[in-house]
């Protein structure tokens, strides 16, 4: 899924942009782009994973780590730190569904892998780093 299919509002409904938290989530995705980079960087430097991901939420998530809580930095969203291997431990991702996933993650250096979390449900996207 592309960033621009989970961020553009309906159509139909004039005011779905400015109720939806997902325009903030694009708003904080680019203030925390280097930190997002440089964690992701870490992760693959340290052998931790080849597949970082990150997780936005805006409610309480056990899991990963948290890297930049909504609280602290007076933004909408919250981001953990996490990785494949743990998103297939804890069975967010399914065994078998695991290959699938490694062949569609894009570049890590071009794009964050964001799990989103909302109380409509859960999903993937990958998000373009801002070019400095």
């Amino acid at each position: 899924m592309e960033p621009e299919e989970l961020l553009n509002d309906d159509r139909n409904n004039e005011g779905a942009k400015k109720d939806s938290p997902l325009v903030g989530l694009e708003k904080d995705l680019k203030f925390f782009n280097e930190s997002i980079r440089e964690v992701a960087v870490e992760i693959m430097v340290e052998g931790l994973s080849s597949y970082p991901i990150f997780i936005a939420h805006q409610h309480e998530l056990s899991l990963g780590e948290l890297i930049l809580d909504r609280y602290d930095l007076n933004t909408e969203w919250s981001i953990h730190a996490s990785t494949l291997e743990e998103f297939v431990e804890k069975g967010v991702i399914k065994e078998i569904l695991k290959d699938r996933f490694i062949n569609s993650y894009k570049n890590p250096h071009d794009f964050m892998c964001v799990f989103v979390v909302t109380p409509e449900g859960a999903n993937f996207i990958f998000y373009p780093y801002v070019k400095a």
